[in-house]
């Protein structure tokens, strides 16, 4: 069978339908046996020798005419993991809003015909930004509404030796079951770049986990270390007995602009019931607790925070050493999209095995 490539759709003629589109889900049907199809779903069926050519072109020929490489690398791979897609154009089967995805996947043993998407997926080269914006409404908290609904999608991003790496991204309700019983005008001191408190210690560092003992973390006595983000948020809580703009202040010395965003996402942690604590070991900001009764009871933290701008734009590999990092101390990715005025909203980022 020969195809006919024109406005970039491939014309496949005789009983195409039948055998492409009826039968495996290929295409989008024009009346009659004809079928079109997408130059990527071309590609597909000259690597199986299910077509012989399009207008003489071979799978070489017609992936270099239409870039289509990157695309064909994922859609290869995800037909052959028993998936049925298409690409994300106007008026093709089960598309009715193609913006911010490449391809939608359809359930396994399902196809374009029965209106259910699994997946909807974004193919980037491992060199390609990925602005945040084009992730799909973060606002929303069920991955399952995103994916079908709100424009979520899935990343698949080819590195430069071809291989496959899918991130999955969807919103996130941070939630724990810590409660504070704050003390009330503590008596402290604002250092450098970092607030100590000598009274009412075992209250706000056993109770809620907040600071370091300055003696070390094994120690039952001494003053209290906290970080200008603990402190300014203490001090707005009447906790201590300083004034929080100067720690603010001081805060925006230290670090600038950014002080301010990352004190509105530890402040609305805190006030979800969560235990933020630096990051810094795993190269984030935070690291947050969910289940905390007491320090002496204290679990491993469940998930990492990344405080980053609601125009941030991603690179690939930065977001892969995030991703990785966070699996592999068992922990979720959490980007807080933060706006000059506190505004946040959630965006979890893991891997996903389609």
């Amino acid at each position: 069978m020969q195809g006919r490539l024109e406005d970039g759709v491939v014309h496949l003629p005789g009983d195409a339908r039948q055998r492409f589109y009826d039968s495996r889900g290929y295409g989008r049907p024009t009346g009659g046996n004809d079928l079109d199809v997408a130059p990527v779903e071309a590609a597909h069926l000259l690597s199986r020798g299910d077509i012989d050519s399009v207008d003489g072109m071979g799978l070489r020929d017609l992936l270099a005419h239409t870039g289509t490489t990157l695309d064909f690398v994922v859609y290869k791979d995800l037909r052959d993991r028993g998936f049925y897609l298409s690409p994300a154009r106007e008026d093709w089967p089960g598309v009715d809003d193609p913006a911010g995805a490449d391809f939608l996947v359809y359930p396994r043993g399902k196809g374009p015909w029965d209106g259910d998407v699994e997946y909807r997926v974004r193919v980037v080269g491992e060199r390609q930004p990925i602005p945040v914006d084009s992730l799909g409404d973060v606002a929303e908290q069920s991955s399952a509404a995103r994916r079908t609904e709100s424009g979520g999608v899935v990343l698949a991003i080819v590195d430069e030796d071809g291989d496959l790496t899918y991130f999955d991204t969807e919103g996130y309700a941070p939630e724990g079951t810590a409660s504070e019983d704050l003390p009330v005008d503590l008596d402290a001191d604002l250092l450098s770049d970092r607030v100590l408190v000598s009274t009412g210690v075992d209250r706000l560092y056993q109770g809620g986990f907040f600071g370091q003992r300055l003696y070390g973390r094994n120690a039952d006595s001494g003053p209290l270390q906290l970080s200008l983000l603990e402190a300014a948020s203490l001090a707005r809580q009447g906790a201590l007995d300083i004034d929080s703009d100067a720690v603010v202040e001081r805060g925006r010395e230290v670090e600038g602009d950014r002080f301010d965003r990352r004190l509105a996402v530890y402040t609305a942690l805190r006030e979800v019931g969560t235990v933020p604590k630096s990051g810094f070991k795993f190269g984030s900001d935070f690291r947050v607790y969910t289940d905390f009764e007491t320090v002496d009871d204290l679990s491993h933290s469940e998930f990492l925070v990344r405080v980053v701008t609601p125009d941030h734009t991603f690179v690939p590999r930065d977001l892969s050493l995030d991703v990785r990092l966070a699996g592999g101390v068992r922990k979720r990715m959490v980007f807080a999209l933060t706006s000059a005025k506190g505004e946040i909203d959630w965006l979890s980022v893991s891997r996903l095995t389609p």
